[in-house]
């Protein structure tokens, strides 16, 4: 059992940064390819990025590529997510996934954290 655990939101205006953190426990928790999936009011669950548990090639979606950036350290259990030049578009909760059962950009993720708030004002 993976515990996944977000943190890291908040209000930000357009063009700002914020870096999100996923914090997953369990002892084979490093061993898992992990996600970030975000859902914005009114709209169905997307992929934004993910990671395999190498650390090494990263797959993002096309609207977020350039701007976000997922990194992990498999020492700590942590994945971060670095997002920078914010767009209102971006305003969505985020989501944390472990443990890949399909693609990476497939929401077919055994562990699933609470989501975190993140709003980017115009």
């Amino acid at each position: 059992q993976v515990h996944v655990v977000e943190s890291g939101g908040g209000l930000v205006q357009a063009g700002g940064s914020l870096r999100l953190s996923c914090a997953a426990s369990g002892s084979t928790a490093s061993s898992y390819a992990m996600g970030w999936f975000r859902q914005a009011p009114g709209k169905e669950r997307e992929f934004v990025t993910a990671i395999g548990w190498s650390g090494v090639s990263p797959y993002s979606a096309d609207s977020v590529k350039g701007r976000f950036t997922i990194s992990r350290d498999n020492a700590e259990n942590t994945v971060y997510l670095q997002m920078n030049s914010l767009k209102p578009e971006d305003t969505a909760v985020y989501y944390c996934a472990a443990g890949s059962r399909g693609r990476l950009w497939e929401d077919k993720y055994d562990y699933w954290g609470q989501g975190t708030q993140v709003t980017v004002s115009s």
